[in-house]
């Protein structure tokens, strides 16, 4: 098959095209807009780049294809031939990236491009339903559920580990030894956007606002501690969260949850969160 010459970098000329196709899906371009509403579109102060599959800015009309490439791979956007040029861009160099993530469409087409390059993937997540809800939580939230404070920052990152390995299945201290991990988290509890419960000193529900863009919060991380599962901490706390970001920041509530959790999704679904589209993970 004829392959496409390439994506090509986006710059300040594409800014009103990259708005109006990250307005056209709030809830799914959540994690990409919040970085090109804070940095616009400099690949230095986005922390990564944004590509297009047009061969030449976009003054006017839609953009063919977006794609994010930082720490994650995001394709929010495109057919066939744009994710085979988004495909070409991303294999000149070598993989930095420790997933592709987004909707599962673009995510999945584009991994049929990369596997033989880049795989074999760690895992494939190719059915996350990506929920929101942009009105007060149908249960009970959780009082006892705060903003965590800096000097708590000791006792979160322990729970904060357990969850990310959970979840995403390595340790977040190997390598730097977890140097990076506590920045992130040091930011996140910094700007407001970590929460827990504490009982007796401990973290016994978890949460985060990963992603904030100017209409959506996506929350991540939501963990409870083992002894305390299935006592309605992770629903109670989890719709603190979200009457944080809906009534207290005027945001919708986003998440996307795998679809073999269950107990999770049912969760979710208890409090008011309602599937809105479909991501896929893959991870390295």
């Amino acid at each position: 098959m004829l392959r496409l010459a390439g994506a090509r970098l986006l710059d300040d000329r594409d800014y009103p095209a990259v708005r109006a196709a990250l307005a056209a899906d709030p809830v799914g371009s959540c994690m990409v807009s919040a970085r090109v509403e804070a940095a616009g579109l400099d690949p230095w102060r986005l922390g990564g780049e944004l590509w297009a599959a047009d061969s030449r800015p976009v003054r006017a009309g839609r953009l063919q294809g977006l794609c994010f490439s930082g720490p994650n791979l995001i394709p929010l956007k495109g057919n066939a031939p744009a994710l085979r040029s988004f495909a070409d861009r991303a294999l000149r160099r070598q993989r930095t990236c420790s997933s592709l993530v987004g909707p599962a469409e673009q995510v999945l087409g584009l991994w049929a491009e990369l596997e033989d390059e880049w795989g074999p993937a760690r895992e494939v997540r190719d059915d996350q339903p990506l929920m929101a809800l942009d009105s007060t939580p149908l249960v009970k939230a959780d009082p006892l559920v705060r903003p965590v404070r800096p000097d708590e920052l000791e006792r979160y990152l322990p729970a904060a580990v357990a969850m990310f390995i959970e979840e995403v299945g390595v340790d977040p201290r190997s390598g730097d030894g977890g140097a990076s991990y506590r920045a992130r988290v040091t930011e996140l509890i910094g700007a407001g956007r970590a929460f827990a419960r504490f009982e007796n000193g401990e973290v016994v529900f978890k949460a985060e606002i990963g992603a904030m863009s100017a209409t959506v919060g996506q929350i991540q991380g939501v963990w409870v501690h083992p002894d305390r599962r299935g006592d309605g901490l992770g629903t109670a706390g989890t719709a603190a969260v979200v009457n944080r970001l809906v009534r207290g920041l005027g945001r919708t509530a986003s998440l996307y949850v795998n679809a073999f959790n269950t107990p999770a999704l049912a969760a979710y679904r208890k409090i008011g969160f309602k599937q809105v589209g479909q991501y896929a993970t893959v991870l390295f």
